[in-house]
């Protein structure tokens, strides 16, 4: 029995968002099991899939918070 863990920011695809929503989460969990079903023939009903979200503070890229990381690298994109 597989138990997938997927972590996701907890940041919406649109400004106006801040999560990701209950459809996107359902293709997520469906893409997720049948990838397993596909490589490892493990059956749907066996696969569970967690997604777990997490705030942007909480993670880190590039030595630095994500925002502090999105906004260097929008500037060097400037220059």
């Amino acid at each position: 029995m597989p138990i997938v863990t997927v972590q996701v920011t907890r940041e919406g695809t649109t400004p106006d968002r801040n999560s990701v929503t209950a459809e996107e989460k359902a293709a997520i969990i469906k893409g997720v099991s049948q990838v397993l079903l596909d490589v490892l023939n493990k059956p749907l009903e066996a696969t569970f899939v967690v997604i777990e979200e997490v705030d942007l503070e909480n993670w880190g890229w590039g030595g630095m918070p994500v925002p502090a990381y999105r906004k260097h690298l929008a500037e060097m994109k400037k220059s």
